[in-house]
């Protein structure tokens, strides 16, 4: 695992743990499939470009609703 992946997939455990999300849950918001959301957490891969862009909207969108705490 690379550095790179492993703050991804914390990052990504931790948006989804603050939302109390499921990896389902997080992969139908943001428009992946489950199996890519749990790879991601493992750090098995990253994101596309598409899919990064995805994510990062979610995640915006649910900081200025005053969800996440980071």
């Amino acid at each position: 695992m690379t550095i790179e992946s492993e703050k991804f997939s914390e990052r990504v455990k931790k948006v989804r743990n603050q939302l109390n999300l499921s990896q389902e849950d997080l992969a139908h918001a943001i428009g992946v499939s489950f199996a890519t959301v749990n790879r991601w957490e493992n750090g098995k891969t990253l994101p596309s470009k598409l899919a990064l862009n995805q994510f990062n909207s979610f995640y915006a969108t649910q900081k200025e609703l005053g969800r996440l705490n980071d």
